[in-house]
């Protein structure tokens, strides 16, 4: 029984490769969900989405985000109505933020999510962080911004000075969280290779979560996002470097603040520094397709078993 700590593609990468070579229900996959907004009246959840398309083998592996093959007839006559074009949602995903809208009404975001993967065939369990609102916000040189703003209508291009997450003292772990935490079963906790910040932190400081990880029984590896002291996708070199800090395995570790049993690096980054004492995996961290993603899933696990 494997847990991973979850958010964007890089996580729904790693994440994929898990699912593929665990037998069906030994993976919780525990997906961030501070980015999760309404958007023309409807509940979006990017990161769970992203991570349940992925699972489901129906992402658009060329932009990372979204359902293969897709249209936009939707956009293009939202356009001529005048509506919002920066944040694309296309005709087919479309139906999933509607559904998930309507049953919330009446239904968790854990239950809605569990249903949801089951009906597209995900035999491993995806889990919300949390069923209650957590609204990621950043600081930035032009002021707080709701993250959507940020990361979307912006494109990251604002200098990122720190992060809040709105709603945090009021939410609470969802139960499937700490379900998976306490289950005798739990050979590891893999972070995946997620910004640390953005995806991974909005989990971590959830009401009793890093506390529990810090009275495991298990080991706990995390996968660097950088390769070369750059993110595959996303802000998060950006982040770091704007924060006065150099991404390197030390830095990602530090982010962490103790918490690591091990950390799995690229080769790439093998001549960095890192934390004394903190055993490192050096392999090939690139993930280009599925037999990657299976790949560096079985390595990260066999360096669990090492750590244990």
């Amino acid at each position: 029984m494997i847990v991973a700590l979850a958010g964007g593609v890089g996580g729904a990468k790693l994440a994929a490769g898990l699912a593929a070579i665990l037998p069906p229900g030994n993976l919780t996959v525990v997906v961030n969900t501070g980015d999760d907004f309404v958007h023309l009246g409807l509940a979006i959840s990017p990161d769970i989405d992203t991570v349940t398309y992925t699972l489901a083998g129906l992402n658009d592996r060329t932009q990372g985000w979204g359902l293969a093959d897709e249209s936009w007839h939707f956009m293009s006559a939202l356009e001529r109505l005048g509506g919002a074009q920066w944040f694309r949602l296309g005709d087919n995903d479309l139906a999933t933020h509607v559904e998930r809208t309507r049953r919330l009404r009446r239904e968790t975001l854990s239950a809605i999510t569990a249903d949801f993967a089951k009906r597209l065939g995900i035999r491993q369990h995806i889990i919300p962080m949390s069923d209650d609102r957590v609204s990621t916000m950043v600081d930035t040189d032009e002021g707080e911004l709701a993250f959507q703003d940020y990361f979307v209508r912006r494109r990251c291009e604002p200098r990122f000075r720190g992060i809040r997450f709105d709603g945090l003292g009021d939410a609470l772990p969802s139960t499937g969280l700490i379900a998976a935490l306490e289950d005798p079963a739990l050979e590891a906790i893999v972070i995946c290779p997620s910004n640390p910040l953005l995806s991974i932190e909005p989990i971590l400081a959830l009401a009793g979560v890093d506390k529990a990880l810090r009275h495991r029984s298990v080991p706990l590896i995390a996968v660097s996002p950088f390769i070369g002291g750059e993110a595959v996708k996303g802000p998060a070199a950006k982040i770091m470097r704007e924060l006065g800090l150099v991404p390197t395995p030390a830095a990602v570790a530090a982010r962490y603040d103790g918490l690591l049993d091990g950390l799995v690096i690229d080769h790439a980054d093998a001549a960095a520094s890192a934390p004394e004492g903190l055993r490192l995996l050096v392999t090939d961290s690139l993930m280009r397709d599925a037999p990657d993603q299976a790949r560096l899933a079985q390595e990260v696990i066999q360096f669990a078993r090492r750590c244990g």
